[in-house]
C-alpha cells in the first residue's frame, strides 16, 4: 500500500499499533532524560529491573483508554481539533491511571512506584506533542499531496487589512487552487513596504513593475466597502497591465466568517460604471410610503421590479404588482415571497390599456401612490410600431393618470426616459407626449403627478450590457452601430432609489432629471466588457459596427435646448422647466389616440410631430415627415 497517495483509509489496527509505539517511544525519551541522557549500564539494569515488572500495564491501559477514547477512530487526513481534544484526555486519563496505581502500589504491595513521577509527567508531555505531530504530519503529507504540480499562477491582493489576509489564506489553504499570492497593494502609505505574513505591500502604481516581476495573472480587490471611483481606477489599471480583476464577496455572503476560493468572483461592468451609493431622505420616503397602498405598473419589468423591492422594505399597508407579462411577474412574486414574508401584495395580471380593467383595479383598492413604470421602450422596436407605442405610452398612461385622477390619489410618479428630449424616434415622442398629458393635469384635483426622467440603466431588460454578455459568450463579434455614440447610465437601484426621493419632493407637475455623470462610450464599454472576460480584442474577438438603427441617436440628452434647471435639496435630482403646452396639444393628443385603431403609422406619427415640434426624425423613414 502506497500510504502517502491516501486514496484509502489507513486500516485502524495500524492506527492503534502507531499509537501504542509513540507511547512506547514517548516513555523511553521520559526515562532518557530523567538521567540527562547519560545513564550508566547499571542504572539501566536497575531501572529497567523495576520497569520490566509494569510494562505490560502500561501497554494494556494505554491500549484500553485509546480504544475507549477512540482516537484511532479519526481520519488522519482530517485531523481537527476534536481530535486534538480527544487525544490529550486519553494521554491523560493514563498518565492519572499510573499516578494513581503507582500510589497503590507502594503503599500495598511491595513499596515500589510503577513509573517515578518525573517520568510520568515527561511522558504525558512527549506522548501528546508525539500523537499530534504524527497526525498532523499526515494530514500535512496528504494536502501536499492533492496540491496541483502545474506551475502556480501569480496573483496580486489589493488590501492588506483584515479581508486581504483572509482572502490569502483561503487561497493557500484550497489544495484545488493554482494560485499564489506574491504581493499586496494598499492604499495606506504606513503600510506599503513593509511585509505582512512574508508577502511584501505596495502601493498601485506598481502594478505594472509587479506585471514583469512575477508575471502576474490576476488582482483580487479584497476590500470590503471600496469607493467606486477607486475601484474603476484599479480596474483600469489592472486592465490597461492585462491583469484580470476579480473581488472578494460582501462580508454578509460569507459563512461562519469565512469564505471559499469559489466566491471570489468575476468583477462585472456594472460594477466600473456604478456610482457611489446615494444619500436618501429615509424618513420623508417611510411617511410617503409607510401604510400606503401603493400600485407598480409594469411591475416586472427592470425599473418596476427595482421598485417593488425598495418599496417592500418601507412596510406598504398594501403593494399591488402589475403587469401583463406573467412569466416575469411569477419571478418578482418569488422573490418578494423569500426576502419579505411579511409583505401584504397583490399580484395583476393586465393590460393597462385595458381601460375596464384598469377601472376595475382602481375600483378595487383606494390607491394612495401610483408609480408608473409600464412601457414599451426599445428604438427600433417602436420605429416599427408607432401605434402600438402610441397605444401603450400614451393611451396606456392617459388611462391610469385619468383613474388616478379621478379616484383622488395623492401621487402619481411616470418613470420617463431621457429619449423624451429633442426626441429622433417615436418611442422618446410617445413618451414625451405621456409627459405633456401628465403635466397637464396639474391643479385639477389634489392628486400630484410627478415626472422623473433620466437614462439607461445597467443590465435592464434588453440594454446593451447583456446583448454584449451574450455575444461574448457565443465568440463574438460583438456588434456596435457607431463607434461614436454615446450614452449615460446608472444602477437599477439606484434609479429606483431617486423615483422614490424625487416622489416625496414633488409637488405636482414638475420633470425631475437625475444627474447621470459622464456619458459613456459604448465601444469603449465593449473594449471593457472584452478585458474583463479574459479575451483579447482582434485576437479572441472582434467588434463590429453595424450603423445606427432607425431613429437611434448618437447622444442622448438629458434636457432639451429650449429647457434649464432648477436646484432640488438633492445633488442629483434637478427639476426641468419646460415649455408649457397649450390646449391644443392636448386636443392633438385626444386625435392621436383616436386614430390608433387605423393603424396607419404615418399619420399617427405625423400628429406625434405636431404635439412635439422638436421630434426630428434619425435615420427613419419618418424623416419625409419632417421637410
Amino acid at each position: 500500500m502506497n500510504f502517502l497517495s491516501f486514496k484509502s483509509r489507513t486500516p485502524r489496527w495500524i492506527v492503534v499499533v502507531a499509537d501504542l509505539t509513540i507511547a512506547a517511544m514517548a516513555l523511553g525519551i521520559a526515562y532518557l532524560l530523567r538521567f540527562d541522557m547519560m545513564a550508566d549500564q547499571e542504572t539501566v539494569n536497575k531501572e529497567w529491573n523495576q520497569l520490566s515488572k509494569s510494562i505490560w500495564l502500561f501497554f494494556l491501559v494505554k491500549f484500553i483508554v485509546f480504544y475507549l477514547l477512540k482516537i484511532h477512530q479519526g481520519l488522519l487526513r482530517h485531523t481537527s481539533t476534536e481530535d486534538l481534544k480527544r487525544i490529550f484526555f486519553a494521554v491523560l486519563l493514563s498518565s492519572m491511571l499510573f499516578f494513581i496505581g503507582g500510589y497503590a502500589r507502594y503503599f500495598f504491595y511491595d513499596g515500589f512506584y510503577l513509573f517515578p513521577t518525573s517520568v510520568l509527567i515527561m511522558e504525558f508531555m512527549a506522548s501528546f506533542v508525539f500523537l499530534v505531530g504524527s497526525r498532523f504530519t499526515v494530514k500535512l503529507s496528504y494536502l501536499e499531496s492533492k496540491k496541483s504540480t502545474e506551475k502556480k499562477e501569480s496573483v496580486v491582493i489589493f488590501g492588506a487589512g483584515i479581508s486581504g489576509l483572509i482572502t490569502k489564506k483561503t487561497i493557500e489553504q484550497d489544495t484545488k487552487n493554482n494560485q499564489e499570492v506574491v504581493a499586496f497593494i494598499d492604499d495606506n502609505k504606513k503600510l506599503v513596504g513593509n511585509r505582512i505574513e512574508g508577502i511584501k505591500v505596495y502601493q498601485l502604481d506598481d502594478l505594472a513593475h509587479l506585471v514583469k516581476q512575477f508575471n502576474i495573472k490576476q488582482c483580487i480587490i479584497a476590500v470590503q466597502q471600496i469607493n467606486s471611483d477607486r475601484q474603476r481606477e484599479i480596474a483600469n489599471t489592472c486592465l490597461t497591465n492585462g491583469v484580470a480583476i476579480k473581488k472578494v464577496p460582501n462580508a454578509k455572503s460569507w459563512i461562519n466568517g469565512s469564505f471559499s476560493a469559489k466566491q471570489i468572483t468575476q468583477i462585472n461592468i456594472e460594477d466600473l460604471l456604478g456610482r457611489e451609493a446615494i444619500t436618501l431622505n429615509i424618513d420623508k420616503i417611510r411617511s410617503d410610503l409607510e401604510g400606503k397602498i401603493i400600485l407598480v405598473s409594469g411591475a416586472a419589468g427592470s425599473i418596476g421590479s427595482g421598485l417593488c423591492r425598495e418599496i417592500a422594505s418601507f412596510n406598504p399597508k398594501l403593494l399591488v404588482l402589475l403587469d401583463q407579462a406573467e412569466s416575469p411577474l411569477y419571478d418578482i412574486q418569488h422573490e418578494l415571497k423569500e426576502l419579505h414574508p411579511s409583505l401584504n401584495y397583490e399580484i395583476v395580471v393586465g393590460d393597462i390599456c385595458n381601460e375596464e380593467r384598469m377601472n376595475k383595479l382602481f375600483n378595487a383598492f383606494p390607491f394612495d401612490v401610483v408609480f408608473h413604470a409600464a412601457a414599451y421602450k426599445h428604438v427600433p422596436m417602436m420605429e416599427l410600431n408607432p401605434a402600438e407605442a402610441a397605444l401603450n405610452n400614451i393611451k396606456g398612461t392617459k388611462i391610469l393618470a385619468d383613474l388616478a385622477l379621478g379616484h383622488d390619489v395623492k401621487k402619481f410618479v411616470m418613470i420617463s426616459t431621457d429619449k423624451a428630449v429633442n426626441p429622433t424616434n417615436v418611442m422618446g415622442a410617445s413618451k414625451r407626449i405621456a409627459e405633456i398629458y401628465t403635466q397637464s393635469l396639474k391643479n385639477k384635483s389634489k392628486t400630484k403627478f410627478i415626472t422623473t426622467r433620466f437614462g439607461n440603466v445597467l443590465g435592464s431588460n434588453g440594454s446593451v450590457i447583456p446583448l454584449f454578455e451574450k455575444q461574448i459568450r457565443n465568440g463574438g463579434p460583438i456588434t456596435v452601430t457607431d463607434e461614436r455614440i454615446t450614452r449615460f447610465f446608472m444602477t437599477i437601484p439606484e434609479a429606483c432609489q431617486l423615483v422614490m426621493e424625487a416622489g416625496t419632493m414633488g409637488n405636482g407637475g414638475e420633470i425631475f432629471v437625475f444627474e447621470m455623470g459622464e456619458p459613456v462610450k459604448i465601444v469603449d464599454l465593449a473594449k471593457k466588457m472584452i478585458s474583463l472576460s479574459n479575451l483579447e480584442l482582434g485576437k479572441d474577438i472582434e467588434i463590429k459596427y453595424t450603423g445606427l438603427r432607425p431613429g437611434e441617436k448618437l447622444y442622448e440628452e438629458l434636457l432639451a435646448n429650449e429647457e434649464n434647471t432648477l436646484p432640488t435639496h438633492h445633488s442629483k435630482i434637478l427639476i426641468a422647466k419646460t415649455r408649457v403646452s397649450d390646449t391644443s396639444s392636448i386636443d392633438l393628443i385626444h386625435d392621436l389616440i383616436a386614430l390608433i385603431p387605423s393603424q396607419k403609422n404615418m399619420e399617427i406619427v405625423g400628429i406625434m410631430k405636431k404635439i412635439v415640434p422638436e421630434y426630428i426624425s434619425n435615420n427613419s423613414e419618418y424623416e419625409k415627415l419632417d421637410t
